[in-house]
């Protein structure tokens, strides 16, 4: 079996623990074409290079709603 550290395509579970997120994260930032995937077959998978230049930016949370203002 190929280590992880030599793998170009991660699965989400993978790509989840090497950014140290779980996995509905990772779904949800592949979502929000935040995370690049690709899909081959029927698995979504994710570029490690992908995830480094991720990893590498920052972030800004988006809201899932908009919340009224009184």
């Amino acid at each position: 079996m190929v280590k992880m550290s030599e793998q170009l395509l991660l699965s989400k579970r993978e790509a989840a623990a090497m950014l140290g997120l779980c996995v509905r994260t990772v779904e949800k930032l592949i979502t929000l074409k935040e995370l690049p995937s690709r899909r081959i077959g029927r698995r979504r998978l994710i570029e490690k290079a992908a995830l480094e230049r991720f990893a590498g930016r920052d972030h800004v949370i988006k809201p899932d709603v908009a919340v009224a203002k009184p």
